[in-house]
């Protein structure tokens, strides 16, 4: 989930909120945006309630969407509404209308099928449910930019105005008429007479000969609202304007009516497509298991959503929403959503979330999907291939996490709690939808993390969920707490020693990172300062989970007694469902839970304040007690020693009579860590190692055969490499991809990787692809070994294959598998 850094507007750039002023210099400008990711205005309004009238066009990689926000100020006339969007969405239009009290949720029109597109083409004639532009003849407000003259194509990052003379869209109610005087909050369009403005460039001029090149055919227009049963009512179609904000998004900055009152609910309607978008992943059928039809989901943490939908991109707002989404035939369409329906007349599918969620927890996925009910509330999704396996490992399971975490921190809030499996282009493992978990389907070969992952996205549903984190610079609020409650459901159901055991190689990865980052890298503090411009996924690694978890520990520990700690989280969970919180919150909660702990002042010992806990650097300032796993940690321990100890043949001959085939997961995956940490290893012990090792790993799991794959291209031995490309040309998955990929081109492999990657690429998604290109430049960059034997490669390889743009940051040596990918 990383992204490159990027740089925000300094304090004197021409930014939103001045923009907004300029549109009503009267009123006061709009504060300063709180979460320095998000550019929104939400500080200014509470949002209601949004809608969503979405049409799927895989065959276009497009989504077409029609978005209904439900407002009210907070404050009078708001100059503007300021919300996060991003370059790969086009705003078709923007328009205002009031909304009536206790009003009923819109409905959309969809283009039909054979229907010519209109709209997009500046000779046709404009949507009429925009309504006229206000009336030619006054000068452009500076602040919004102008209108194209009377006949030219508008500044698409004006957005457009309906032509005067068209007839307003009946769903949307009568607009001005064409002659009277604009409304002076709109500001007026540019004269027809006035040359163009030469920031909008050049205008084809009348009779100029068309371009010989035939352009493509136009797309149907997004779908329209409509608002059945709400009375008559003014339209005002609003100027608005895109201006760049950071490499993760835009400012879309829209004006508002000035006579807006306080409190007085209002819609603003955006009509918008999106392509090429950061949160909406479209695979080709043959990125599906079942290579039939197109497939497509959306991921938008960290603050990706604002590609999918222009919103207030920020945890801190939370709404309930619904959508209508148009897909192709045969294809089945799921969001995280209380509710849903399929009306067959209309074709389309209806959703609706009861309950208010930020916007990165708005999903959707849609793909060749069929469902199998694994518990009284739960059931699976995923494609037919694979169904039978997911029912197999997950039938009854899900309910009873769902009620030791119920008996733990109180009643489950959501409904139903389903699970979808993606393909292995999802670029994480699990993400924690409401209602609605999304999960790779690589992970079901190995299950014990498939337990342990479904688990802390059950967690989720108490802590990220319900409750969420006000601000990215805190996501240990939601990521620290769920960890703990995982393995508080764990502890439960698998025992302690199994718990233990998981949590001791979660502790190595923990150390491992901070190995290689630094104990004083800024990234290893629970509360992170984000820099303007900074992606906060940027910020999502292991100190947000374990380090987090770590300081819940030491909270519970102070209390004497885990069940206590659990009461004091059921309280918690109650006082803020559905709300967002800082860390303030749960601190000050906990010491007004436990007085007496207020009156030792536990917040400040000495060594271990909570302030420490949350602002200093490096590792966590008191760790677990892991004593109960030793049962299961120990034979591991006993077995990393007796390799890398003398003699050799001693130890190899004491190391051959453990059998590692009746380990658990979680063990040998830590032996292999422990090892991939010590290599380069003598190439005599790597040797005996894959004498005593390589053919029996085969058979097991992916999570322990990369591991042995790494400890292979890290002590470059090539007697198993082709064990190395055997298990590439299989995997599509970016976490069994990349790690190896980094791993190939930090040493001396690089034509290798670049070999297997030529012959390969054509089955990963394009995401991937580009993002092992990046890898494979940097690594191409750096000289290999001179008295390293190069390995040949084809020929025939195409440069096209490495991007001539600056590769991302790789950090060296720390891959995917050091950090912790699932959200």
């Amino acid at each position: 989930m990383a992204a490159p850094c990027c740089c925000r507007k300094g304090p004197g750039s021409a930014g939103p909120e001045a923009a907004a002023a300029a549109a009503a210099s009267a009123a006061p400008a709009p504060a300063a945006a709180p979460d320095v990711a998000s550019a929104a205005s939400s500080q200014l309004f509470r949002l209601r309630h949004l809608q969503l009238g979405l049409e799927l066009r895989p065959a276009a990689r497009e989504l077409a969407g029609c978005l209904v926000l439900e407002l009210c100020a907070l404050r009078p006339g708001p100059p503007a509404l300021v919300l996060d969007v991003h370059p790969a969405v086009r705003l078709h239009s923007a328009a205002y209308r009031p909304a009536a009290p206790g009003q009923p949720p819109c409905a959309f029109a969809f283009a039909p099928d054979a229907a010519p597109a209109r709209g997009l083409d500046p000779a046709e004639p404009p949507d009429p449910a925009l309504g006229p532009c206000p009336e030619a003849g006054g000068p452009p407000d500076p602040a919004l930019g102008r209108c194209g003259d009377a006949g030219q194509p508008p500044d698409p990052a004006l957005g457009r105005c309906g032509d005067a003379g068209q007839p307003p869209d009946p769903a949307l109610g009568p607009c001005p008429e064409a002659g009277q005087p604009p409304d002076p909050a709109l500001g007026p369009c540019g004269d027809a007479g006035q040359p163009p403005d030469p920031a909008l460039g050049p205008c084809g001029e009348e009779g100029q000969p068309p371009d010989p090149e035939t352009p493509p055919a136009p797309s149907p227009p997004p779908p329209v609202p409509t608002f059945p049963g709400a009375p008559p009512g003014p339209c005002h179609p609003l100027l608005f304007r895109v201006e760049p904000f950071t490499d993760y998004g835009s400012s879309l900055t829209i004006s508002l009516p000035g006579a807006l009152q306080p409190h007085q609910p209002f819609h603003i309607v955006l009509r918008y497509t999106s392509s090429d978008a950061p949160a909406i992943w479209w695979l080709d059928p043959e990125l599906t298991y079942s290579n039939s039809k197109p497939f497509v989901f959306t991921q938008g943490h960290s603050v990706c959503n604002r590609s999918f939908f222009p919103c207030f991109d920020t945890p801190a707002v939370k709404c309930t929403y619904s959508a209508t989404v148009k897909a192709p035939a045969g294809v089945q369409v799921l969001m995280s959503a209380t509710q849903s329906a399929y009306l067959e007349k209309e074709g389309v599918y209806q959703f609706h979330m009861e309950y208010p969620v930020p916007a990165y927890l708005v999903a959707l996925v849609a793909g060749e999907l069929v469902p199998a009910d694994i518990g009284p509330r739960s059931r699976v999704w995923a494609e037919p291939c694979l169904l039978s396996m997911a029912t197999s490992k997950l039938s009854g399971l899900v309910e009873q996490w769902l009620s030791i975490a119920e008996k733990l921190y109180g009643p489950y809030l959501w409904g139903r709690y389903d699970i979808v499996f993606l393909p292995p282009s999802f670029p994480i493992v699990a993400m924690e939808n409401p209602c609605l978990t999304f999960i790779i389907s690589s992970i079901l070969e190995s299950d014990e993390f498939l337990i342990i992952d479904i688990i802390h996205e059950v967690a989720h549903s108490w802590f990220g969920n319900a409750v969420t984190n006000a601000t990215w610079e805190e996501m240990w609020l939601s990521e620290g707490l769920a960890t703990y409650a995982q393995r508080r459901i764990t502890t439960e159901t698998y025992g302690a020693a199994f718990t233990c055991l998981e949590t001791a190689f979660r502790l190595d990865a923990l150390h491992r990172q901070m190995k290689l980052l630094g104990e004083d890298n800024p990234v290893s503090k629970l509360q992170v300062k984000l820099e303007p411009g900074v992606n906060p996924s940027n910020l999502m690694n292991l100190f947000t989970y374990e380090k987090g978890y770590c300081f819940v520990y030491y909270l519970s520990q102070l209390c004497g007694d885990p069940q206590h700690f659990d009461s004091f989280l059921r309280a918690y969970v109650e006082k803020y469902k559905f709300s967002s919180v800082v860390a303030q919150d749960l601190l000050d909660s906990f010491l007004n839970f436990f007085p007496e702990l207020k009156e030792q002042s536990v917040d400040s010992k000495a060594g271990l304040e909570f302030e420490r806990w949350l602002n200093a650097t490096g590792p966590p300032l008191a760790e677990p007690d892991l004593s109960q796993g030793s049962s299961l940690t120990r034979p591991v321990e006993t077995l990393f020693r007796l390799w890398t100890a003398e003699p050799l043949d001693q130890a190899a001959a004491s190391a051959s009579s453990i059998d590692i085939t009746k380990w658990k997961t979680f063990q040998t995956v830590l032996f292999l860590d422990r090892l991939l940490d010590g290599s380069p290893l003598p190439q005599e012990v790597v040797m005996r190692l894959s004498k005593c090792y390589s053919s029996l790993l085969d058979s097991m799991n992916a999570e322990i055969r990369i591991r042995w794959l790494q400890i292979v291209v890290r002590n470059d031995y090539y007697p198993d490499l082709y064990k190395v490309r055997r298990f590439l040309e299989s995997q599509m998955s970016r976490m069994y991809t990349i790690p190896l990929y980094e791993d190939l081109c930090t040493g001396a492999l690089k034509s290798f990787a670049l070999e297997v990657f030529y012959q390969t690429q054509g089955r990963l998604h394009p995401n991937l692809r580009k993002t092992i290109q990046q890898i494979l430049a940097q690594g191409l960059a750096s000289p290999a070994p001179t008295d390293t034997p190069t390995m040949a490669i084809a020929t025939d390889t195409p440069a096209l294959l490495l991007e001539d743009k600056p590769p991302e940051a790789t950090n060296g040596a720390i891959s995917l598998r050091d950090v912790n990918v699932s959200a």
